[in-house]
């Protein structure tokens, strides 16, 4: 058995070309998509992923701007920015990229954000509504597997789910969606006992756990939907995910591909949050 390849890119191009006429609607009522990404540092990883949501955004008709910092910056002048983008009305999204440099205090700069404009879906507010089951934003590369599960005509009802990884911005987030979509999730990580056991159980099994190549096809359940969150840069300078995806390929009954699988979703569903702010905005 070969599995059936869950193609991101193509399900995120399809996705963009969709936002381009919610967009327009918005910009004829005055109400433009903005979104603005904050950078602090230089960050080779972080610049490629800023350009990329920047670029993303102009491409279907939003305004978004990028503003950098030097890594020296004192974290009083990023708080004074965001509280003015917070009162800025032309301004949807608003985005901190991370890491942040040590002498930041992660947590304070991500709850500074207005939560009606916190697109990410970090804010503590928006992670209590997530797990009462109403979320406002959902975390964007959550997001954009739930929309590949859609996609994949994936039944998440009374499936068991496993989740390697527990971060706030894919793990936690991810293992609550599933639950709200009526799986039965074990959340792992790379400690965890027999992790194999947990893994060989599941019928949907999501990998976020920053290790190149860690599930192999020994550790997957014959035809279950193997999701892989991970980018690696291995040593020969190509990427992969945290799944073996030659082995898994023949175990899995369906699999994303590391490039062109959870990655392109990721931007293309802040695109979609930001979108969505706007339309709050407008009264849509």
């Amino acid at each position: 058995m070969t599995a059936q390849i869950i193609d991101g890119k193509a399900l995120a191009d399809a996705l963009r070309q969709s936002f381009k006429a919610r967009v327009e609607a918005l910009a004829a009522k005055g109400h433009k998509p903005g979104l603005v990404v904050i950078l602090v540092g230089e960050d080779a990883a972080s610049q490629v992923y800023v350009k990329n949501k920047v670029n993303g955004c102009l491409a279907i008709g939003m305004h978004s701007e990028k503003i950098t910092y030097e890594a020296t910056v004192d974290q009083a002048t990023v708080l004074a920015k965001i509280a003015e983008l917070n009162a800025d009305p032309n301004i949807h999204g608003i985005l901190v990229q991370l890491p942040l440099p040590k002498h930041f205090d992660e947590e304070k700069v991500l709850e500074a954000i207005a939560a009606d404009k916190d697109v990410d879906g970090f804010h503590a507010e928006n992670v209590g509504a997530l797990a009462q089951g109403n979320p406002r934003f959902i975390p964007c590369t959550p997001y954009g597997v739930m929309k590949m599960f859609e996609k994949g005509n994936v039944d998440l009802s009374g499936k068991e789910a496993v989740v390697i990884g527990r971060s706030n911005i894919v793990g936690k987030p991810m293992a609550l969606l599933l639950i709200n979509a009526g799986a039965t999730v074990t959340v792992c990580n790379s400690r965890t006992k027999d992790l194999a056991g947990h893994t060989r159980r599941a019928d949907i099994l999501v990998a976020a756990v920053g290790k190149p190549k860690f599930v192999t096809a020994d550790m997957v359940k014959p035809g279950a939907v193997v999701i892989d969150v991970g980018i690696n840069r291995l040593p020969d300078g190509k990427l992969c995910g945290d799944v073996d995806f030659t082995g898994c390929l023949e175990v899995a009954g369906q699999i994303t591909p590391v490039p062109g699988g959870v990655g392109p979703m990721t931007i293309t569903m802040l695109l979609a949050n930001t979108i969505e702010a706007a339309e709050r905005k407008a009264g849509l």
